[in-house]
């Protein structure tokens, strides 16, 4: 099992899905003495094998991969009148707008064969728990299995799954809300305060928008093993983001973050724009088939250089994100912390 704190840095790069965490970020961050993940959402098992084998060809300690758990289909829910809504921004850039797929899982089971396969050394978990004979396989294998939890109630639950470590996420942090189910409304009590709620004798990793020295050494401070960071790496160099994505965390325009479900269904903290401002409120709680609905859309606006359509992830500190090597911002911010500690 992987012992975090015992990693020459305390920092977990956050597994951001849809071509984000590739692997040159995997391994500039192991490279600076953290751990890297690499982000199985939305990629089938051939392709993320991939990805695992390219990170094994230049990292050689330990590292990650996430996948989502999926929930049952919500098929009562009628999507029409918001593809109905959607239209009209879809046609502006002659895409269409699909139907649901019902069926999608993001293969998921497939994955998890895979990841059995490969015995990758740490995996984690995130919107919920998989069923206890899948985290049993994975432990019996020697991977170290971490579920992301944002509510006391989930991380007793993890535990009791058998869960090695937690992921604690605060309502700060950029992206995907890990609730457990897709309907709650995700939580604001602080990321310090969570930590400080959470006692359960397990490592935890503090996720929540850090971006300075002082956010991980407040998390530390406040029981964290170790901190993950993801919006503080969107605008490195090894980064996947999108150009887009990257000019927007600087661009003045953009002064605020929400959580929305306006792009994929799922609460989601992004910058707020001219989309989340539209679509937030006719939103319904429909994942991945909203995502679906919206993805059209967003790679149009990605391919035509428009931030405003675009689904800008960002935890609340993204004003401090700055640009450079992986490397360097992990031994920075690394820096900040030890001096404030």
């Amino acid at each position: 099992m992987i012992d975090f704190s015992q990693l020459p840095v305390p920092v977990v790069q956050a597994p951001m899905a849809g071509g984000v965490s590739r692997p040159a970020l995997v391994q500039a961050v192991a490279e600076a003495g953290g751990l890297g993940f690499l982000a199985g959402g939305y990629l089938r098992a051939e392709a993320l094998r991939d990805q695992i084998d390219a990170v094994r060809g230049r990292v050689d300690g330990p590292f990650g991969v996430n996948l989502f758990v999926p929930e049952p289909p919500r098929t009562e829910v009628d999507l029409r009148a918001y593809r109905q809504r959607l239209q009209p921004v879809a046609e502006r850039y002659g895409v269409t707008v699909p139907e649901p797929n019902w069926a999608d899982d993001d293969f998921f089971g497939e994955k998890v064969e895979m990841l059995l396969e490969e015995r990758i050394p740490a995996v984690s978990f995130t919107f919920g728990m998989p069923e206890p004979k899948v985290i049993e396989a994975f432990r019996a294998g020697g991977s170290t299995v971490i579920v992301t939890v944002t509510t006391a109630e989930e991380a007793r639950a993890a535990v009791n799954a058998g869960a090695d470590a937690l992921c604690v996420q605060g309502p700060e942090a950029g992206g995907h809300r890990s609730t457990h189910r897709m309907t709650d409304e995700p939580g604001r009590t602080s990321l310090v305060e969570l930590l400080r709620d959470i006692r359960v004798g397990i490592p935890v990793i503090a996720a929540g928008g850090m971006t300075t020295g002082a956010d991980i050494a407040a998390a530390l401070a406040a029981g964290a093993t170790a901190v993950q960071l993801g919006t503080a790496f969107l605008r490195s160099d090894e980064s996947g983001a999108k150009q887009p994505h990257k000019d927007a965390l600087a661009d003045p325009r953009f002064t605020d973050t929400a959580v929305t479900r306006a792009f994929t269904g799922r609460p989601a903290r992004a910058l707020r724009t001219t989309f989340v401002e539209s679509f937030d409120d006719a939103a319904p709680a429909v994942y991945p088939q909203l995502h679906q609905l919206t993805a059209p859309i967003r790679a149009a606006a990605a391919a035509a250089g428009e931030a405003d359509n675009l689904a800008l992830w960002a935890g609340t500190g993204y004003r401090h994100v700055r640009t450079g090597p992986a490397a360097d911002i992990v031994e920075e911010l690394w820096r900040q912390a030890v001096r404030l500690r």
